[in-house]
């Protein structure tokens, strides 16, 4: 039963240790963030009170602006809202504008190439060709005459009879 326990133990010790890595390598964000936020609605909820205890009245007044700017950032979301879609807009036009750029110097560039291929087909055009003139030669006929010689090879015999 000790051994079991222990083994338990164990094993919830590495399963511990094994979070706690992930946790600070940064591999668990996503609770990193809920607890950021628990822990901020803790503090604007208490904050207040706290510092009405505390005596310190002229946080409570910043805490208070700041409650009230934020209320009226949420009446502007809509502002926000169009300004983000006016910014995304822009964004497309310029990014149509590159596009259209980079076609206008393909066209250029194809504009170059079909003017220096008229001005080799006039250079051709232009070009006059001699025809080349020929005088034949008569060369002289050699003949040449080899004897014909008769090689005669000794003759082998070859006895495989012995084998």
């Amino acid at each position: 039963m000790k051994s079991m326990q222990g083994w338990g133990w164990l094993a919830a010790g590495v399963l511990a240790l094994g979070l706690n890595g992930i946790y600070h390598d940064g591999g668990a964000v996503w609770a990193r963030r809920n607890v950021g936020q628990v822990i901020e609605q803790i503090e604007s909820r208490t904050g207040p009170v706290l510092a009405l205890t505390a005596g310190r009245a002229d946080w409570f007044l910043t805490q208070a602006k700041i409650t009230a700017a934020q209320e009226q950032t949420a009446s502007c979301r809509v502002a926000t809202a169009v300004a983000r879609f006016q910014t995304k807009m822009a964004r497309n036009q310029t990014g149509m504008a590159r596009i259209e750029e980079m076609s206008a110097r393909e066209e250029a560039a194809i504009a170059r190439i079909e003017a220096n291929r008229a001005r080799i087909e006039a250079q051709v055009a232009r070009a006059r060709f001699e025809p080349a003139m020929f005088n034949s030669v008569v060369c002289p006929r050699v003949r040449v005459r080899v004897p014909r010689v008769q090689i005669s090879a000794p003759m082998v015999h070859v006895d495989l009879g012995s084998m």
